[in-house]
């Protein structure tokens, strides 16, 4: 019998927190209309591509590690390799999934979130933990596919099946806040926060949330406590650095938005970061 243990993790180079964070207005300005769903960055990095890893043997893991090794550069190559793995070779589910990956990373998000949509139904009475995180792969898919509609749909089958896991109601507010509902989106963060009060993304993308409702001072709280928890985390230091913006703090908002640049200069984040600071020198216009 095949044997899946899930790698959770966040990949935070393309956190919702981000997405809301990139769509920031210049200070003391009104929040904008547009959805987080119409700024988020589409593609590669939505999804957590940390995938089962499979026990069949040496070979066969070698083989599966091979082929998501594969669906990272060519994507077309590995679709094909792994669909003939599972035709010919008895590549099962581990080659199955190996495919959904490379769909999604050859931007064919609709049919990836099918794929992993249909994996996850075959875990129906068994294995909660896969059946729960495949839903979660397909949930990201359907956001990466402009269709977080159907992405919540998913993560309701991943906190239905697996409510203490944190990383999954992470995932439900993030589709969440794609739709505006930041309100809900808060009440999944605040699960996720009782989950594990320890992990600073939670707080940081709360302090997003609740920045778009306005409630600036518990945002501000958030990403102090954000910055705390993760010191390393460009996000967080964008976000403090947008709060502190709003409030006057024109000091520490650029203190905050250089710490974001010396942290990572090629991420999101940065980039984000250098937005906010030509705004905040060039002011309204």
């Amino acid at each position: 019998m095949k044997r899946f243990a899930i790698a959770l993790a966040l990949l935070l180079a393309a956190s919702p927190m981000l997405a809301l964070a990139q769509q920031t207005p210049p200070p003391r300005t009104q929040s904008p209309t547009q959805s987080p769903a119409q700024s988020a960055p589409r593609g590669a990095g939505v999804v957590r591509p940390l995938p089962p890893r499979v026990d069949l043997g040496p070979s066969a893991d070698v083989e599966y590690s091979n082929c998501l090794a594969r669906a990272a550069k060519e994507p077309d190559v590995a679709y094909e390799d792994a669909m003939g793995w599972a035709r010919t070779r008895g590549g099962g589910e581990p080659a199955l999934h190996c495919a959904a990956v490379a769909l999604f990373n050859g931007g064919l998000y609709r049919q990836a979130a099918q794929a992993f949509t249909d994996m996850a139904g075959r875990y129906r009475d068994r294995r909660v933990l896969i059946r729960a995180s495949l839903a979660a792969q397909a949930g990201h898919a359907w956001l990466a596919a402009d269709d977080p509609t159907r992405a919540i749909a998913a993560f309701n089958v991943a906190v239905d099946v697996a409510p203490d896991v944190a990383t999954f109601w992470i995932d439900r507010a993030e589709a969440l806040a794609a739709t505006r509902k930041y309100w809900e989106a808060i009440d999944d963060l605040n699960r996720a926060a009782d989950l594990d009060p320890r992990r600073g993304d939670v707080f940081a993308f709360r302090a997003a949330a609740y920045r778009k409702v306005d409630a600036f001072d518990l945002a501000l709280e958030d990403a102090e406590r954000a910055v705390r928890l993760a010191p390393r985390m460009p996000e967080a230091w964008l976000e403090r650095g947008i709060l502190r913006a709003h409030k006057g703090d024109k000091n520490g908002a650029r203190g905050d938005w250089r710490e974001t640049l010396l942290l990572d200069p090629e991420s999101p984040a940065a980039d984000a970061a250098r937005a906010q600071i030509e705004r905040m020198e060039l002011g309204p216009r």
